[in-house]
């Protein structure tokens, strides 16, 4: 319930946090499963929050274990349709809970669902793809065995900015991996799964770009979305009117969020996912504080008219890093 919900809002307001989604198949977010999505991980939680509201199935994302040490965490995080995956350096220990994960996984398969899963396993926010872990591969090669037909999706997801708000993203899906690829040798476990990291990698080496941090040309050469001069014009006294309303919100969260989380790789995603959560209720009490005021219907014309200001706003800010 509380999944479907944060969906919708999502979904409205996903074009204020970001100016630009850029798509090289649309026709795949129609996409129904059984099917992994096999995805690069440069922004931790966002990725999965930019994938999720474009989808029209639900996805059921892997997330790092020990989010859900706290019991009311974990129940929250399961309500939002995220299943935990331990690591090494979350405790050898914990490694056998992946077991009841992977369960978990392959019952969504069978109703036909939609996993998403990091197949680097950690987030760092670059433009770069690394080596892969195997878990996409174990994962896919368990739901086969169950004699589910399981497809894989690689997707390679890019920003223009780790830090700068109102995202340019572009996201590129490559071709889906089937269990009867003819690169694939099912006689030899330890081959197939290394076999099958080969596939994905060559994909999502094709779909994540590789730009040097220090590289900005490139970066805005590739991410700049060309900003025409009447578009400028015309949008600039709601973009002005857009600041002021939203500055409430968004320097305080700032404030608060970036001194802990800024080099830590989370920063983007945790801002962002913040701002997400909070702004219909920041909607709703610039409404009533207008009620208050003004009365009558001015309430509604605000109700309508804020979000278009804050994305008057984005369209005009910066879209790369200096």
């Amino acid at each position: 319930m509380l999944y479907r919900i944060l969906k919708i809002f999502a979904r409205l307001f996903i074009h204020i946090f970001c100016r630009n989604i850029r798509i090289n198949n649309k026709a795949l977010l129609k996409t129904k499963g059984p099917v992994l999505l096999a995805t690069n991980h440069p922004n931790s939680f966002l990725d999965a929050i930019i994938l999720d509201t474009l989808f029209e199935e639900p996805i059921y994302a892997l997330a790092r274990g020990d989010a859900f040490k706290n019991k009311r965490a974990g129940i929250i995080l399961r309500s939002l349709n995220m299943l935990p995956v331990y690591r090494e350096r979350e405790g050898t220990e914990n490694l056998q809970l992946n077991y009841s994960t992977f369960d978990d996984c392959i019952n969504i398969f069978n109703k036909n669902g939609i996993v998403l899963i990091f197949s680097e396993a950690l987030c760092e926010n670059e433009w770069h793809l690394r080596p892969l872990k195997k878990g996409t591969a174990r994962l896919a090669v368990a739901t086969w065995q169950k004699g589910i037909p399981v497809k894989i999706l690689p997707v390679g997801i890019n920003y223009n900015s780790f830090y700068l708000f109102g995202k340019n993203v572009q996201i590129n899906f490559g071709n889906f991996i089937k269990q009867h690829d003819p690169a694939f040798i099912f006689n030899e476990s330890g081959k197939l799964l290394n076999d099958i990291n080969i596939v994905i990698q060559q994909q999502l080496q094709q779909l994540v770009y590789e730009i040097p941090l220090e590289d900005k040309e490139q970066q805005a050469r590739i991410f700049t979305v060309p900003v025409s001069r009447l578009k400028k014009i015309s949008l600039a006294v709601p973009a002005v009117i857009g600041y002021l309303l939203h500055f409430p919100l968004y320097y305080p969260a700032n404030k608060i969020i970036k001194p802990k989380t800024l080099n830590t790789g989370h920063y983007d995603s945790i801002l962002n996912g913040l701002l997400l959560l909070i702004y219909p209720f920041y909607l709703l009490l610039l409404s009533l504080i207008t009620y208050w005021f003004l009365g009558g219907f001015w309430w509604v014309i605000v109700f309508l008219l804020t979000p278009f200001t804050a994305w008057s706003c984005v369209q005009l800010m910066q879209q790369t890093d200096s």
